[in-house]
């Protein structure tokens, strides 16, 4: 079975950064700021999950994501459950993630049409390390100074309630329809699985890990893939390098080899415990 390295797209948004940091080339001098990088599969095949960077400048839309059903009800091929980790943050700088208290659809509404929604979010201060899994239906927004990487279902499916007045739809209808008008849960806590194995999060549609160096045959019992993402340090799997700025997808058995800081990620939820570094 492959070990597939991912392609890189480029994403300009009007929030994003003329210098990305990290390692990342940054745009041409007068080009537009980059928003996001994404790694998808070189033959275009929609791969279970996504893997981005994300650089802001500003603060991003307010906005939810449908969970599984509602977006095939409304003809998607899935919802979007996603996960963020800081990689770099500045000063006071925070996300808004669910409400501050509950709210019904009606105040929700009431609060996106008058922009008091932004006040109603709860403003969380950020710093690199911290680890978020936000389940479909979370109220929530990116705000400036931040970047991260996100693991998230793969479909570009976003309902904005509230966006600072720039002139971008917004989707009222469908967002009220499918938030939770409430504070956020973390829908699991961190914790060791064996030496050097950390699990960052364990949500209801994929994993998120991060190892430190490792040796090991990359062997899950099912078989299902894994994608590697290697964030300080280098390595190899199988014939393949890693390096920072890449994402792969491996399938079937390999022996991996990383010295550094490396995040796992696979499908499905439910922690593979063969997965021993």
């Amino acid at each position: 079975m492959p070990v597939t390295r991912l392609a890189t797209r480029r994403i300009e948004k009007v929030w994003g950064r003329r210098h990305l940091g990290l390692g990342f080339v940054d745009p041409e001098p007068g080009g537009e700021p980059i928003g996001e990088i994404w790694y998808q599969s070189p033959d275009g095949a929609p791969d279970d999950l996504l893997v981005k960077y994300l650089f802001t400048s500003a603060k991003l839309s307010v906005q939810v994501h449908p969970d599984d059903d509602q977006a095939r009800a409304a003809g998607h091929r899935s919802g979007k459950e996603e996960c963020w980790l800081i990689l770099e943050a500045e000063p006071d700088a925070a996300i808004g993630l669910g409400l501050t208290r509950e709210a019904d659809s009606d105040e929700l509404r009431a609060a996106a049409l008058d922009g008091s929604i932004e006040g109603l979010l709860d403003w969380k201060p950020v710093k690199p390390g911290d680890v978020f899994y936000l389940p479909a239906g979370t109220v929530h927004a990116i705000g400036a100074g931040v970047t991260l990487v996100e693991v998230q279902q793969n479909v570009d499916l976003t309902y904005r309630l509230y966006d600072y007045g720039r002139p971008r739809d917004l989707h009222l209808d469908e967002a009220i329809g499918v938030a939770t008008g409430e504070p956020w849960q973390a829908p699991s806590e961190a914790r060791m699985q064996g030496t050097g194995r950390k699990i960052l999060a364990e949500g209801r549609k994929f994993v998120l890990e991060r190892w430190g160096d490792t040796q090991c045959d990359l062997a899950p019992a099912d078989g299902r893939p894994i994608w590697l993402i290697p964030l300080e340090g280098g390595g190899r799997i199988g014939e393949d390098l890693l390096e920072p700025g890449g994402v792969w997808i491996a399938e079937g058995s390999h022996p991996l080899d990383y010295r550094g800081d490396l995040l796992v990620a696979y499908p499905q939820g439910d922690v593979v415990e063969e997965l021993t570094p």
